[in-house]
């Protein structure tokens, strides 16, 4: 079996404390390798040897830190199918959901060739007499990152790339559950230049999170995950006075309106709640038609889609749709969840509980289920289910639905379909949520513009990558500059000049 490592000082390093954990392969249910859990000491001593190697790459010019960005571009487009094997293979997602989540990161270390541009200050002249000012972006120095399962490349990209791009030098704590991508992509950094010690992979649990959390030499931390845990990030990296960026749960509603194509609602449905088998934070898991006319028409066009969705290992290629959830533990609560809102009277419509794949009982698969007639009390609407569960909210109009999405905690993402101008405008400036699609089911800004929710989703003041990436991973120093003027005499300046 094989046993994985963390990546110190642009090495595969060996863990020094004997914890390890169980890393699965979720088609097959078996453990195949083991990670090793990192101390607090040992979470020290990475963050120790990253600032030692941070001030000269803080130094080095913004121009050539673009350039590592433009090589590691080359390099994981000629890995591409590598890196997008060992992610299916740990988290199950399929091959082309794979490749779609090592792109998404891409775009952004594309993005992030562009330091020089994002990393220019401000300067004024003569804003006195004989005074200029000017502004200048300094890195923060050490900064950790905190990255989720769901996303194993695109996340940690999003982060690393720019705080790397800004100078800084990175600690960067994987999921447990499939760590190997961003060990990888550790390596092709260096490769593309990164200057040792710049980027650390330490892996670990809560002691090691903690130990990031608590560290004095640690300046911002990004997180994403969970609400509860974001919270808890945030309150314990803020109280040490760290810059904190923490990203949460949510519960993203797509209103179909009854003039929408209900051909293309029904097909965005499937795309935006099935995708990547629901463990997405921008996933659509509640669908709210307006009129029962319109519910009834778009469950009659749903139920056959979801019917043909074809579940599978990723081994099967393009023959399967979406792959097994993370864990036992997740595939056990995406189930529980749905036996609760069918005692609390939600309509399971496309019922999928007994799902089972012949050769791969012991995987964690989750068939496609579809829920009618759900209500805001349910805690299947409450609740991020983080699975393969579409629930439908009927709603009597379109006030009524701009309710729902308004008044549930999580504003992630929101979507609306339908044909009208002057709906659409007013959805858009009037739902509290922060990233929002008409006619698109999943509203994901590209790379130059900024990611991040509302409300109970997002903790902290500066989105995911975009502008607002840059300016998270450094500080503004204003400098206020007078030369003034005097007569030299005898090779000496006079200072009486200047009274």
């Amino acid at each position: 079996m094989q046993e994985l490592t963390h990546f110190i000082d642009g090495k595969m390093t060996k863990g020094a404390s004997g914890r390890f954990g169980d890393v699965f392969n979720p088609a097959t249910g078996e453990v195949q390798s083991k990670l090793p859990m990192a101390t607090a000491d040992e979470t020290n001593d990475v963050i120790a040897r990253a600032a030692a190697a941070q001030p000269a790459w803080g130094a080095t010019n913004p121009q050539k830190r673009g350039r590592v960005m433009m090589a590691m571009v080359g390099l994981m487009n000629r890995d591409m199918d590598k890196l997008a094997e060992a992610l299916s293979r740990e988290h199950g997602k399929t091959i082309p959901d794979a490749k779609g989540d090592l792109q998404r990161g891409l775009e952004v270390i594309e993005y992030c060739i562009g330091a020089p541009q994002m990393l220019k200050g401000e300067f004024t002249d003569s804003a006195g007499p004989g005074i200029d000012m000017y502004s200048m972006r300094q890195p923060l120095g050490v900064v950790g990152s905190i990255m989720p399962f769901n996303f194993p490349a695109m996340m940690p990209l999003w982060h690393v790339g720019p705080a790397l791009a800004c100078g800084n030098a990175v600690v960067l704590k994987p999921s447990e559950r499939d760590p190997s991508v961003p060990l990888m992509l550790a390596e092709l950094f260096v490769e593309a230049g990164l200057p040792e010690g710049v980027f650390q992979v330490v892996n670990g649990d809560k002691e090691a999170v903690d130990a990031i959390l608590d560290s004095e030499i640690i300046q911002g931390v990004s997180f994403v995950g969970s609400t509860p845990i974001a919270q808890y990030i945030y309150s314990r990296a803020t109280a040490t006075g760290k810059r904190a960026q923490c990203f949460g749960g949510a519960k993203n509603h797509m209103i179909i309106m009854p003039d929408a194509n209900l051909d293309q609602a029904a097909d965005a449905l499937i795309g935006a709640g099935y995708g990547a088998a629901g463990e997405r934070c921008m996933a659509i898991s509640v669908a709210v038609p307006v009129g029962d006319e319109t519910a009834d028409a778009l469950i009659e066009k749903l139920v056959p889609r979801i019917e043909n969705l074809k579940v599978g290992p990723y081994t099967a290629g393009d023959d399967v749709d979406m792959g097994p959830v993370v864990t036992r533990e997740a595939q056990q609560r995406i189930l529980s969840l749905i036996n609760q809102g069918v005692e609390e009277g939600a309509e399971l419509v496309v019922d999928n509980r007994d799902y089972a794949i012949q050769g791969y009982e012991n995987g964690f698969f989750v068939g496609p289920h579809l829920f009618d007639k759900v209500t805001p009390d349910m805690e299947i609407y409450r609740q991020e289910i983080f699975g393969p569960v579409l629930s439908t909210v009927r709603a009597g109009s379109y006030e009524e639905a701009l309710k729902l999405a308004m008044d549930h905690e999580y504003g992630n993402g929101t979507a609306i379909f339908t044909r009208d101008g002057d709906t659409a405008r007013d959805f858009a400036s009037r739902v509290n949520i922060g990233m929002v699609g008409i006619n698109v089911p999943i509203p994901v800004p590209l790379a130059y513009h900024t990611f991040g929710g509302w409300k109970k989703s997002m903790f902290g003041d500066l989105n995911q990558h975009g502008p607002d990436s840059f300016k998270f991973y450094t500080r503004t120093k204003t400098v206020t500059s007078r030369w003034p003027s005097g007569i030299k005499e005898g090779g000496e300046f006079n200072f009486k000049a200047m009274d």
